[in-house]
């Protein structure tokens, strides 16, 4: 077994992480996940932005600026929300992580 259903969580969380600080679109998270090691395609991504839009996690706009038109998502409450409760379990289970290694 190879890390990509691991990382896919983690993926999606640093996706809501962003989205609810500010919108956010394609290739400028990207390049934002390219900068924690993650290197995805667009295929990849976008499938999991419609996801998580189809679950109620995020919502998406469509803005045009001259010729380019951009798709930007941005968090729900229901994706803060989910957020919110991950970064709990994710802490205590970084701190269960590094405690064990400690031993």
């Amino acid at each position: 077994m190879d890390g990509r259903e691991f990382y896919s969580s983690l993926i999606r969380l640093h996706i809501l992480h962003h989205a609810a600080q500010e919108p956010i679109f394609g290739l400028g998270i990207i390049e934002e996940l390219g900068r924690h090691g993650y290197k995805l395609s667009a295929g990849t991504l976008y499938p999991m932005l419609h996801d998580m839009e189809r679950k109620g996690y995020l919502t998406s706009v469509e803005e045009t600026e001259g010729r380019q038109t951009r798709r930007f998502y941005a968090a729900t409450e229901l994706g803060k929300l989910r957020l919110d409760d991950a970064k709990q379990k994710v802490q205590e289970l970084f701190g269960e992580l590094f405690e064990a290694s400690d031993s």
